[in-house]
């Protein structure tokens, strides 16, 4: 699960952009984890190294340089290994409950802006304003020891990622999400995660993305739920067995 992060309109220093980032680190990730007995971590700093040079032409000591969140499920020989790099969560379902992993440095970081942004209704000029100051000014602390890590130009932030190993007999069902999915748990209070569950069993991730829309359309401006935008990319990969 790889997830943009949003420019806010400002430069990156990069001509491709973040839609083209996202792309080629997923293609070069797959690559590099198609050695089953590569550690994730090894195979994140592969493909980071890799896509930098793919555009190697672009201004990546740009703070803003095209990035993206990172979630990560591998199966093998009886184990699932996990790693997670910024805020796009993955949930174990289990027969005693819930287990939730995710990286929510960032929200640690800048939390006046974060407060200013959210005084504002989204699709307002003072919602715009607010938000690209944030973003500025978390750029200048992203992949830093004093900020938080993300997938960008330098294979270090892959040193950074959340790391496990969960044994298969443990979990029955385990799904990989952008936080675009995951606030209808965490940010909208509008579902528990066994009821997510419940959503991905039967109706599937379409089914769950369907309702998260649902839960947005009723607060198009942000007033109920303050936030960056009126609804956020999500996507889910769901298994069970």
């Amino acid at each position: 699960m790889l997830d943009g992060l949003s420019t806010a309109g400002l430069a990156t220093g990069c001509l491709h952009g973040v839609p083209w980032y996202v792309a080629h680190l997923g293609s070069q990730l797959v690559s590099a984890l198609a050695d089953p007995d590569l550690p994730l971590t090894s195979g994140l700093a592969d493909a980071l190294e890799r896509v930098a040079k793919m555009h190697s032409e672009c201004d990546l000591s740009n703070p803003g340089t095209p990035s993206a969140t990172v979630a990560i499920l591998r199966y093998g020989q009886g184990v699932l290994d996990h790693l997670v790099l910024a805020d796009s969560p993955i949930v174990f379902g289990a027969a005693q409950g819930y287990s939730v992993i995710t990286d929510l440095r960032v929200d640690d970081v800048l939390p006046e802006m974060k407060a200013e942004v959210e005084r504002h209704e989204t699709h307002t000029e003072g919602h715009r304003e607010a938000l690209q100051r944030f973003v500025l000014a978390q750029r200048q602390v992203r992949n830093t020891p004093d900020g938080y890590w993300v997938a960008a130009a330098s294979p270090e932030a892959a040193e950074h990622s959340l790391t496990g190993t969960t044994p298969i007999g443990k979990v029955h069902a385990a799904a990989v999400m952008s936080d675009g999915v995951s606030r209808l748990v965490t940010e909208y209070k509008m579902a528990t995660w066994p009821e997510v569950f419940a959503t991905l069993q039967t109706g599937g991730p379409r089914s769950l993305i369907d309702t998260v829309r649902k839960v947005e359309a009723t607060d198009p401006t942000g007033r109920r739920w303050p936030r960056y935008k009126s609804g956020d990319d999500a996507t889910v990969a769901f298994c069970q067995w």
